[in-house]
């Protein structure tokens, strides 16, 4: 077992006050159905900063997971919001905390050799999802061997099936159990009133005057924000599963509009990824 023990990580309650650092506008739109791999040295004006030499595998390092879903084969859901989320939210992890963090995000697959390398792992949009047999049973021992794997961005019930029959395929005895708001992974950093529902932009401002944030209002499966966990034998988190929220389009769209920053990258995203990866780290 490769996973790294991030030892670091236990100082990472020292955070530099509630409120965001200088805001910088960045955030060019990318992701969506087309991936183009990020360039090192294009870092689309989010700020850099120096991993010390001497701790270059002990930091926190953001990564994506690449996966195979209906329609798009290996390119569409996955890659949503990437890149800008992809380098904000590390971004905002080391101004905000004492975590020690990479600024360059990785994309990996569920079979990649690397993945036990990497503690935390990031999937979004898995509504078409589709994993083979081999990236079931990787993903399987990943997390029985102390990984874990943030689940974030689909909505309504049809989504919500595919990724069930998919994550069921993983767990066939382990169901998500719904989070209550009352868990400590609600609190651990910042102290959450309510679970934070995240709209993408369009919707957010398209409903700004009637402050409806859902983006299936149609679908009763849809309305609510729903977080959902599954659990080791030892009652350990391994999986968190963020339905009907978008939190990556928090982190990625945050440099395109004051009021949307302000309400919700900045109140609810940013906050709960911080939580998530506390609590994934430490517990």
């Amino acid at each position: 077992m490769k996973l790294r023990t991030i030892l670091i990580v236990v100082a990472l309650i020292c955070i530099s006050g509630a409120v965001f650092g200088q805001y910088r506008r960045w955030g060019r739109r990318g992701g969506g159905d087309w991936f183009q791999p990020l360039d090192p040295g294009d870092r689309r004006g989010v700020p850099d900063w120096q991993v010390d030499p001497n701790f270059k595998s002990d930091v926190f390092t953001f990564v994506r997971i690449r996966y195979p879903s209906h329609d798009w084969g290996r390119g569409g859901g996955w890659a949503t919001d990437f890149p800008d989320s992809d380098l904000n939210f590390p971004f905002r992890l080391q101004q905000l905390t004492s975590l020690k963090v990479d600024p360059q995000p990785k994309i990996l697959e569920l079979t990649d050799d690397q993945l036990f390398d990497y503690p935390f792992i990031y999937l979004l949009e898995p509504g078409r999802m589709e994993l083979t047999d081999e990236e079931v049973a990787a993903l399987r021992r990943y997390l029985l061997n102390g990984g874990f794997l943030m689940v974030d961005d689909f909505w309504g019930g049809e989504e919500w099936d595919n990724f069930h029959e998919q994550i069921k395929r993983v767990f066939p005895d382990r169901e998500p159990v719904e989070l209550d708001l009352k868990h400590p992974i609600f609190h651990c950093v910042y102290d959450l009133k309510e679970k934070p529902q995240i709209p993408n932009i369009n919707v957010a401002l398209r409903n700004k005057e009637t402050g409806v944030t859902t983006e299936r209002p149609w679908d009763p499966q849809g309305i609510n924000p729903d977080y959902r966990a599954i659990f080791d034998d030892k009652g350990r988190m391994m999986v968190i599963i963020c339905h009907n929220t978008d939190l990556g389009d928090g982190w990625e769209r945050e440099g395109e509009d004051e009021w949307y920053f302000r309400e919700f990258s900045e109140k609810k995203a940013y906050p709960m990824g911080i939580n998530i990866v506390f609590y994934a780290m430490t517990h």
